[in-house]
């Protein structure tokens, strides 16, 4: 990116951005990272929660969208030791949280570009 007439990139953990955009596009990017974000904005939820709001996705691509959120400190996992099987829930952490004003703007202007370029379909 051009920053007062000088060629600039982010470097963030070792990864070169070259604009704020390809930043945010890398925590959310691909089918289900950001689906995954808007479902724990209200809330813990656990992992069969999520799944059964994401009926398409397989158990194993969940497990590793959870990951890598989890790695990028956009969601934290509490296990807790009830056994068996082990309790987890998965919530935002605050970075996650802070992510909130931006996700809920790209939806507002999905949702206006979908209605005004397909139509709604509801779900039994």
């Amino acid at each position: 990116m051009i920053v007062e007439g000088k060629q600039k990139a982010y470097e963030v953990n070792g990864r070169i951005f070259h604009c704020g955009t390809n930043v945010t596009l890398h925590f959310i990017g691909g089918k289900w990272k950001s689906i995954i974000l808007w479902y724990l904005r209200n809330g813990k939820m656990r992992f069969s929660e999520l799944k059964r709001l994401m009926p398409d996705i397989t158990e194993k691509m969940l497990s590793i969208q959870l990951k890598a959120l989890q790695a990028d400190g956009l969601i934290k996992r509490q296990v807790f030791g009830i056994k068996p099987p082990n309790r987890v829930e998965y919530s935002l952490s605050d970075f996650g949280q802070s992510f909130i004003p931006v996700i809920e703007k790209i939806t507002e202007w999905g949702i206006g570009y979908a209605k005004s370029k397909g139509k709604l379909i509801q779900f039994d």
